[in-house]
């Protein structure tokens, strides 16, 4: 992402100063989908895409925003009790609530933002938003004083409140708190979380995107949510002793004692979060071996249960699934909420090339037009830049 670019078109639709410029990197996740909100474990990493804002306080108790990738400009009274109906600056709107109920004292400031996190991907281009500007604004009017944790559920709260997203921590955890070189696994319960460097020697990591858009605002992502919660709900009966809170608190035993009480949708779907957790542990104990076979296993499995049992895949994406096991890819899986997106892919260096030629050819053939493809470089979390 171009700084320069930026701070030119921020010159160009304000009032020709300058303001600080701040950047928050979009994500990938290795392994651990849909267990965030189960309280379960992810593996995230920062990636060297995500979003870039210039920001400047204006005096007034109006923000200003620019949106240049989508060319639209809108303002709305930093107190407004409703706020803008565009829904990318329904993004920065919630932040500026979620800040200011953390004691930031947020004024009027004119902003113009862009990115080059792909829109649709599964790279969590909203998260890196939320980011950037809850660190703009922490930095800006609040001395700092805001941690990073409370950045990150600013901008979880921001999903919730304002984009009607019932989402979980990791997207706006992994763009904070990123660091370059480094996976981080993070349970989602205590949020105690851990660095793990990932440099996999003779392995590369791709995303392939089908370029199917997904949006998880409405019920197919919601529709998930409550099911894990209905299996909670009747395990909680059964067990008035004890005290769950999400599925990361179940065993498989107890699970299956509900089975025909929730119904064959809401068991399903409880059977992938609890393997998922399962599969992050193990491809933790993986990396510390240095053993990248049994990291792609799990991969693969999860997009198994991602597909047949979590039910939030789609065709093209088990087509490109499908593509890297014929080639031999040592592990593959949906990656993202789904209905859409990439896959994340490992792949042998040996094997790369024929493997994204062979998949850009079969891919256009069965649905006129190339995946794209994005080499994976793990970056920071959220910053200054100048």
């Amino acid at each position: 992402m171009d700084i320069e670019f930026v701070r030119s078109r921020f010159i160009k639709h304000f009032d020709g100063k300058t303001g600080n410029v701040y950047a928050s990197p979009g994500r990938i996740n290795l392994i651990g989908e849909h267990t965030d909100y189960n309280g379960g474990f992810v593996f995230p990493g920062a990636v060297d895409k995500g979003m870039i804002c210039e920001v400047r306080p204006n005096g007034t108790d109006t923000v200003m925003a620019y949106s240049i990738d989508l060319k639209d400009r809108v303002e709305f009274k930093v107190d407004d009790p409703q706020g803008p109906r565009a829904s990318w600056a329904r993004y920065i709107y919630g932040v500026v609530q979620e800040m200011k109920k953390l004691g930031v004292d947020v004024k009027g400031f004119n902003t113009a933002f862009a990115g080059d996190v792909p829109l649709g991907a599964g790279m969590s281009s909203s998260a890196a938003l939320e980011s950037c500007y809850a660190y703009a604004l922490n930095d800006l009017f609040g001395d700092n004083k805001v941690s990073k944790w409370d950045m990150v559920l600013a901008g979880q709260a921001t999903e919730h409140n304002y984009c009607g997203v019932n989402c979980g921590i990791m997207d706006q955890f992994a763009s904070v708190f990123g660091k370059e070189g480094c996976l981080m696994r993070l349970d989602c319960r205590s949020r105690e979380f851990e660095y793990f460097p990932f440099k996999p020697v003779g392995y590369k990591l791709v995303l392939l995107d089908s370029v199917v858009k997904h949006e998880l605002a409405g019920s197919p992502y919601n529709d998930r949510r409550n099911s894990c919660e209905n299996v909670v709900k009747h395990i909680a009966a059964k067990h008035p002793e004890a005290k769950f809170e999400t599925l990361r608190d179940c065993t498989w035993e107890q699970l299956d004692e509900v089975k025909a009480e929730v119904g064959d949708e809401d068991y399903r779907r409880a059977k992938f979060v609890l393997g998922e957790k399962d599969r992050v542990l193990a491809v933790c104990d993986a990396l510390n071996a240095g053993d990248y076979e049994t990291v792609g296993q799990k991969m693969y499995e999860t997009h198994y249960g991602l597909s047949k049992e979590y039910e939030v895949s789609c065709e093209e994406l088990d087509y490109l699934n499908d593509l890297a096991k014929e080639n031999g890819v040592t592990g593959s899986r949906i990656m993202g909420g789904g209905f859409g997106g990439c896959t994340i892919n490992l792949v042998k260096e040996e094997i790369y090339d024929k493997f994204i030629a062979d998949a850009k050819e079969k891919f256009t053939a069965k649905y006129g037009h190339a995946p794209k493809v994005y080499d994976v470089v793990i970056g920071d979390g959220s910053r200054k830049l100048c």
